[in-house]
């Protein structure tokens, strides 16, 4: 008999919210990191010009040592790319990938699913992707033009029903988009 309690339920389900600035964006990871997530649970999809444009610094020393930045990334000192908890993380997620010809930057689950897939699997774009990654097409377009735009979406797969719906509310508050699963 299959297991349909709503923590199993809510793992197979990812929350995902677009985020039109600097602030929210850094806000809503800021909230999954206070809820214990880790970089490697989370994904984060933005274009190359959004990334230099909000996160990229010219000197690495003017990194706050005590940032939640250094602090998710799991370093000290410089770190050399970003400032905020969610470039921090970005910047120490093990797994990104660009997709050519598009100048988007994806990292986290989403972008270790589309490497395991190979290059056949990112073809399709950045719809492709965020669909093959289950997302519904209606919504991967809404996200694509948001991205596009200079959006920042990040997207969770969280641990339990609860928590799936406190991300929900939490995200909206701090001015996601299409927030959802």
């Amino acid at each position: 008999m299959a297991d349909t309690s709503s923590s199993k339920i809510a793992r197979q389900q990812t929350v995902s919210g677009l985020f039109r600035d600097k602030a929210s964006a850094e806000r809503a990871w800021d909230a999954l990191v206070d809820l214990g997530y880790s970089r490697d649970e989370s994904s984060v999809v933005l274009s190359d010009e959004t990334h230099n444009r909000y996160f990229r610094i010219e000197n690495p020393a003017d990194a706050e040592p005590g940032s939640k930045a250094l602090e998710s990334a799991g370093v000290g000192g410089a770190i050399g790319t970003a400032v905020g908890g969610l470039l921090g993380a970005l910047a120490a997620i093990g797994t990104s990938i660009a997709l050519p010809g598009l100048g988007i930057v994806i990292a986290g689950p989403i972008a270790a699913a589309l490497a395991g897939a190979g290059a056949g699997g990112v073809t399709g774009g950045l719809i492709g992707a965020l669909v093959g990654s289950g997302m519904p097409e209606e919504r991967a377009k809404y996200y694509e033009e948001g991205i596009k735009g200079g959006g920042v979406l990040i997207s969770v797969t969280p641990h339990t029903a609860a928590e799936a719906e406190r991300i929900e509310r939490v995200w909206q508050e701090y001015g996601g988009e299409v927030v959802s699963r």
